[in-house]
Parts: C-alpha cells; sequence; structure tokens
C-alpha cells in the first residue's frame, strides 16, 4: 500500500513537494515520474541501494537526503542538463552519483556523460563519488571469411582459388566525459569527493576475415587435377578514438 502511494504522489504534481522516497537496502527503485522537475521532502537510500533517474527528470530537489553506504544515484544519459539541489543531508562512505554515457551501437553513437549541475548545503559526507564518464564506442564489425573454392573434377574443369576475406569495420569513436559545475559551501571538505569525467573508450576494431582455402587436387583415373590457391585474408579495421575528456567548475558559496 506504501508503493502505491508513493507511485501516486509523484504522478501527482500536487504531492510533488511532499514524496517521501525510500529505496530498500540492496534494492532498485526508478522513478515513474513524467515532469521534467522533482521535489522531494525526503529521499533515503539504504546501504547498497539504488534510485534510477529517467532521461526526462531534469532537475530534482531534495529538501533532506540520506544516502547509505555504497548507495547510488544513476541518471540516465539525455542532452538536457541534470540539476541536483540537496539543502541538507548525510552521505556515507562508498556512495555516488553517476550519470555515465552509454556504450554505442552498431545502430547509434556512443552517448556522453551527461551534464550536471550539483548544489548541496547542509550536507554532511563521508566520501561521495561523481561519475560522468562518456560511453564506449561500438566495437567494428568482423569481417566475413572468404569462401572456400571448389576442386576441380575428374572429367572436365579446374579447382578455382579461395576468396578473399573481407576487411574489418573501424571501431567507433568514444564519447565524451560531461561538464560539470559543483556548488559547495566554504567549508566543505572537497576531498571527499571524487569526479570521473574520461571520455569513453574508442571501440575496438574488427578482426579480418580469413581468406578462403582453395579448391583441392583431386586423383582421377586417367589424370589427376592441380590444387588452388587460398584467398587472401582481409585487413583488421582501426581501433576508435577516445572521446574527450570532461571538465569540472567548483563554485564555493
Amino acid at each position: 500500500m506504501r508503493n502505491l502511494l508513493l507511485v501516486a504522489a509523484l504522478f501527482s504534481p500536487l504531492a510533488l513537494a511532499q514524496a517521501v522516497i525510500e529505496v530498500a537496502p540492496h534494492g532498485v527503485m526508478r522513478l515513474p515520474t513524467t515532469a521534467s522537475t522533482l521535489h522531494v521532502e525526503r529521499l533515503r537510500i539504504a546501504d547498497h541501494g539504488t534510485l534510477l533517474i529517467p532521461a526526462n527528470l531534469t532537475e530534482m530537489r531534495v529538501a533532506e537526503l540520506h544516502l547509505g553506504r555504497d548507495a547510488r544515484i544513476a541518471i540516465a544519459p539525455a542532452d538536457q542538463a541534470f540539476r541536483l539541489e540537496v539543502a541538507s543531508g548525510e552521505i556515507a562512505s562508498g556512495a555516488q552519483i553517476s550519470a555515465r554515457g552509454a556504450r554505442g551501437t552498431p545502430q547509434q553513437p556512443a552517448l556522453p556523460g551527461r551534464t550536471l549541475s550539483i548544489r548541496l548545503q547542509a550536507v554532511v559526507a563521508e566520501s561521495l563519488l561523481l561519475d560522468a564518464r562518456g560511453g564506449s564506442g561500438a566495437p567494428g564489425y568482423a569481417g566475413l571469411d572468404g569462401a572456400d573454392g571448389q576442386a576441380g573434377g575428374c572429367t572436365w574443369g579446374q579447382a578455382s582459388r579461395g576468396h578473399d576475406g573481407q576487411n574489418g569495420g573501424d571501431g567507433q569513436e568514444g564519447a565524451a566525459g560531461a561538464q560539470v559545475r559543483l556548488e559547495l559551501p566554504a567549508d566543505f571538505p572537497v576531498q571527499v569527493l571524487q569526479v570521473l569525467l574520461d571520455g569513453g573508450a574508442g571501440g575496438v576494431a574488427g578482426r579480418a576475415g580469413q581468406g578462403g582455402r582453395g579448391g583441392l587436387s583431386k586423383g582421377c583415373l586417367l589424370y589427376s587435377t592441380q590444387g588452388a590457391g587460398d584467398g587472401r585474408p582481409g585487413q583488421a579495421g582501426k581501433t576508435g578514438a577516445a572521446g574527450p575528456s570532461g571538465s569540472v567548475d567548483l563554485l564555493r558559496f
């Protein structure tokens, strides 16, 4: 019943300012909201729990935040920036906010880390990892192996040469790390923060196709046919370029 009330609160614009979100230990919860802005009275993610932020959400304001040990806020990649404001809270060791880009596919290039703007006010943190690395590029396609040649016949014809293997495809380029803006109080210990903004790795090169085997020689009653040569192997593709690193802008208030 409590979960049903929570879902109803998230969908109702009238209840957004008073919503309470709790993620159980080792649990995973995806926000079911369709709004672009969410106001949360209290957000509690227990040890090893994960809260998934959908791509359409662009702003989240939290009055009271509690992140347990190894708890995680995972923000889906999107073109629009995401802003998180926290008025007060406690963050345990190993907690993280992840806004990593997505890995590329043969149909879609890798996505960059999501642009973030994070403001922490009266927050006590043991440690906090911000991971906004770019997605890795898709691997190049493998070249097809060449077909084998045919053996010669005993009455007519000769063995055929093996077909050449195809070239492998190039790996796709990795995506860029995110642009991150951190707004922290003047006395907040920045050494408890770790920020990862590396660009995604380039996709691995596609392997070369092997050449087909030449047609075999064939011994016949009246004569023998000569064997044919093997096909040439293709060329391996090239490894994709790594994406550029992102940047962080620290603002004290």
